[in-house]
């Protein structure tokens, strides 16, 4: 018995030493795991949820609530920086450009890039904007070298708080080697593509907090001068209007504008889909998840790629934007207003697409005599140039063939249905367009309304492509 007692006591204990033993190796753990989600630069979340979203697409139901969920991601990602050129900022810019480059195997253009943005800017503009490049090569001696051509070439900007020079030490990438070959790429181009996308979710994380808007360039674009200006015009057309993404050129990563606040969040979606796909793929799945499922694209282009052999092995790049303008071009103000007509619409080409820089337009059916397209603005305005296009290449007969352009003041009735009592006619419809210029001293009186209006019946379909509206300066309220 006595025997049996002791037998037990001994056991009792072996099991409360096991138990301290275990919970001792528990807090370890859990403290190891602790550190390792702090100090690495991809949430533990994150990593989650890779694995869980690894077979599934990108657009499913189950990954969009996931996403929306685990999405604040407001935080920044734990890296550390290095200044080649350059400190922050010292006050909040309203856009900042962000460039990444490499040592390219031929060719380089990023000094052409840089003195295109500065060049293509007036003195105000300068004050607006902050340049970041960020130098995402690991060979140092090639970082040295380009740190200095900036340097040398660009010491004024950096002074003036304009340009910054960035890099991120190898050792915050992520395995690079042995990556998943979607879409049969080859090893190298899975390594180059799946880098590229931590390079920009490095750059985007930097810049997060530098201006109000953001705008993404390739290393070998050139720029339409004046381009803040019309950006600034798109923005301030876009006010009340939801957008994720507003696109400035049609190729690549070049021209896409966000607004700041949503860098982290597209910096956390870059690195936890690097090695997907390339990443211009991946800012598609991006905008629609924030529900946004049109691309929102002007014309013309701002940017304009210009490198003849491509970052990746050297090979050709001719690439080239149509749409690009380089010259100073006057974008239209387009003030906000009501829109609406009496025509029997064709499918979703609603009215207001012809009141937009962006490329679509309205089709109504075969409009009759009397039938109109009216804008109503929401505070009287002074006009200096009033232009309508309609028709398209595709539908070159489906034009205003019979037609006036109005505008009106003494606006009467309820906010659905207000129009204008009075209306001055400015002239006839010609080859379906029609232009008017220095309106300003035409019309004396502040324009609340302005309408399309048919005069002859016609039985081809009306498309209106774009109507356009500059400004003067406005008037005393």
């Amino acid at each position: 018995m006595r025997h049996s007692l002791k037998y037990f006591d001994k056991m009792r204990c072996l099991r409360k030493r096991a138990a301290v033993s275990f919970l001792g190796v528990l807090v370890i753990c859990l403290l190891f795991m602790n550190l390792y989600i702090e100090d690495g630069y991809v949430l533990e979340g994150d990593k989650q949820l890779i694995r869980e979203t690894a077979t599934h697409q990108l657009n499913s139901e189950r990954y969009v609530h996931t996403f929306k969920d685990l999405s604040n991601f407001s935080g920044s990602i734990n890296i550390s920086y290095r200044y080649l050129a350059g400190t922050p900022l010292p006050r909040k810019r309203y856009l900042t450009i962000g460039l990444s480059s490499v040592k390219r195997k031929k060719g380089n253009y990023l000094l052409e890039t840089i003195k295109s943005i500065f060049e293509q800017s007036s003195y105000e503009e300068l004050k607006e904007i902050a340049v970041v490049v960020q130098l995402a090569d690991f060979d140092s001696a090639w970082c040295e070298g380009m740190v200095q051509d900036i340097s040398q070439k660009f010491a004024h900007h950096i002074i003036a708080g304009r340009l910054i020079v960035i890099h991120v030490p190898e050792e915050y990438y992520p395995v690079l080697d042995g990556l998943k070959r979607n879409y049969n790429d080859p090893e190298d181009r899975v390594k180059f593509r799946s880098k590229q996308n931590v390079d920009y979710a490095f750059l985007l994380n930097f810049c997060a907090n530098l201006s109000d808007y953001y705008v993404m360039l390739e290393d070998d674009v050139r720029c339409s001068k004046n381009f803040l200006t019309a950006v600034k015009k798109v923005i301030t057309s876009r006010e009340g209007s939801y957008w994720v993404t507003l696109e400035f050129s049609k190729l690549g990563y070049i021209g896409k504008l966000y607004h700041s606040h949503d860098l982290p969040r597209l910096a956390h979606f870059l690195l936890m889909f690097y090695q997907e796909m390339p990443c211009d793929w991946l800012l598609i799945h991006f905008r629609g998840l924030l529900a946004q499922k049109e691309v929102i694209r002007f014309k013309p282009s701002l940017f304009q790629h210009m490198g003849y052999y491509s970052s990746y092995k050297g090979a050709e790049n001719k690439l080239k934007d149509d749409d690009f303008e380089e010259e100073s071009f006057d974008i239209p103000d387009n003030p906000p207003a009501n829109l609406h007509t009496n025509m029997n619409v064709f499918e979703n080409y609603e009215a207001s697409k012809a009141y937009s820089s962006i490329d679509e337009y309205f089709w109504g059916k075969a409009p009759s005599t009397g039938d109109f397209y009216g804008i109503v603005f929401e505070k009287p305005i002074k006009i200096s140039k009033i232009k309508v296009v309609t028709g398209t290449e595709d539908r070159q007969n489906d034009i205003l063939h019979h037609g006036a352009l109005e505008v009106g003041e003494k606006i009467v009735g309820s906010k659905k249905g207000r129009q204008c009592t009075t209306y001055l006619r400015l002239g006839e419809f010609k080859n379906g367009n029609f232009e008017i210029t220095n309106l300003e001293h035409k019309v004396l009186f502040d324009i609340n309304c302005m309408r399309i209006l048919v005069t002859k019946s016609q039985k081809e379909w009306l498309i209106i492509r774009s109507i356009s509206v500059w400004t003067s300066q406005t008037p005393n309220q």
